[in-house]
């Protein structure tokens, strides 16, 4: 659960996660510096390929940054929980055996040494998570740091915008907002505002931040995410909203306002502003080339038209930068598939029905309307978009989820007062007392 609701913002304090009554565990609360190590998580999923930027950065002083944050992360983690103390995780159980068949289909190096520096990668990312497991306590701490830090990130993009207007909606990308300060794509630009949109709307309407620390996030993202043109977020971002805030529909009054609100303003922006809605949907393409999905769909029927063997198949070519013949392969199942193998794609939908199956389970609270808004969209944008398989903000959007999803820690009973002897007298003795 997410505790006593916080008025008067997104920050949060610590949080217990474990209860000291004489003997019983020491109580453990979560460091500020756990909001670090996510924020370096964050960098490090940012990537290196994207728009040319206002001060040219090289490509590999981009990687040195983006992996020495993940090599800074894992260190602070292992400081801060230097006795290794985890709680168990399905989730992250699922992505440690992700790394056999990565391991495995990159040893044969078809994808070239990188495959196996993915690898490394890919270990100390998930073993980052694992350290801060111990933070996990289904709370929301961690959906708290999520907004912040990618709400850093979209101010790099809005200052960008406003220091170079012309490289922020460069010709190359049809006019959509990229990062001029950082090389950032539209899709990613949309992904990060759809997902701290839903978040902060969920907040607002759960009482764990009051609206206008709420507006204040997010106001400057939804028109972000409209200059980004990205259809998938923000077809993930109105999905998912409907799935979680219909999770709390029956056990919460202002869910149900805001709800049949947003119905009503749907329906009249859509006989309003229909032909508005169609032509930023279409982003000027024509309807064949809507239909193969912006051409991702020739790349899908090429990937699996290619000859396989066995091993490939099962175990996938290695780690590589999810592209086939040089195209982007853009969907996370068919980049599972071709890196990984089908071990690859039982271990990554595993994983997504273990949290949808846990969120389905769990009693209606802010906590799991988030864990069902992140898990709902994940879903949803892996159709288009690739990352489920490797290091990346999808997996951290999921690892929010699988941290909302975790059981408080029981605390340890009190101890009852110490029963008080009492000296027994014959029955003779107290009749003249």
């Amino acid at each position: 659960m997410g505790g006593n609701p916080q008025r008067g913002g997104l920050p949060d304090g610590p949080r217990t996660a474990g209860a000291r009554s004489g003997a019983g565990p020491c109580p453990t609360t979560t460091p500020r510096a756990v909001g670090i190590v996510w924020g370096l998580l964050v960098l490090n999923t940012l990537g290196s390929a994207g728009a040319e930027t206002v001060i040219p950065l090289p490509r590999s002083l981009i990687q040195m940054v983006t992996m020495g944050a993940l090599a800074a992360a894992f260190a602070l983690a292992l400081a801060l929980n230097p006795r290794l103390r985890i709680r168990p995780s399905a989730f992250v159980l699922l992505l440690t055996l992700l790394l056999v068949p990565s391991v495995l289909s990159s040893l044969h190096l078809e994808s070239g040494f990188g495959a196996l520096f993915r690898c490394a990668r890919l270990a100390l990312f998930v073993s980052t998570l694992w350290l801060l497991t111990r933070w996990w306590d289904g709370g929301l701490t961690f959906v708290r740091h999520h907004i912040r830090m990618y709400f850093a990130v979209l101010g790099s993009v809005a200052a960008g915008a406003v220091v170079s207007p012309g490289a922020a909606m460069p010709e190359l990308y049809g006019g959509r907002l990229v990062g001029a300060l950082w090389p950032l794509t539209p899709p990613q630009i949309g992904q990060y505002a759809a997902v701290i949109i839903g978040l902060a709307v969920l907040l607002v309407l759960s009482g764990h931040t009051d609206r206008v620390s709420a507006a204040v996030v997010i106001v400057p993202s939804l028109v972000l995410l409209l200059l980004t043109h990205t259809r998938t977020a923000t077809l993930g971002l109105l999905i998912g909203l409907a799935l979680a805030i219909g999770s709390l529909v029956l056990t919460s009054a202002a869910a149900r306002r805001f709800f049949t609100w947003a119905v009503l303003c749907a329906a009249v922006a859509g006989v309003g502003f229909a032909s508005a809605l169609r032509e930023w949907f279409l982003r000027g393409q024509s309807q064949e080339n809507l239909s193969s999905l912006t051409g991702r769909a020739k790349v899908w029927d090429a990937l699996l038209a290619a000859p396989r063997t066995t091993s490939e198949k099962v175990f996938g070519v290695g780690l590589g930068d999810k592209s086939f013949g040089g195209l982007p392969i853009d969907n996370s199942w068919l980049a599972v598939y071709h890196e990984q193998g089908w071990i690859g794609i039982a271990l990554v939908a595993t994983a997504l029905v273990v949290l949808g199956g846990v969120a389905l389970l769990r009693p209606p609270s802010p906590a799991r309307a988030c864990a069902i808004f992140l898990i709902s969209y994940c879903a949803i944008a892996s159709y288009t978009e690739a990352g489920l398989g490797d290091a990346s903000p999808y997996l951290l959007h999921l690892a929010v989820a699988a941290s909302l999803l975790a059981a408080p820690p029981a605390a340890a009973p009190p101890l009852s007062a110490p029963e008080v002897s009492r000296r027994r007298f014959p029955r003779w003795a107290g009749e003249g007392r």
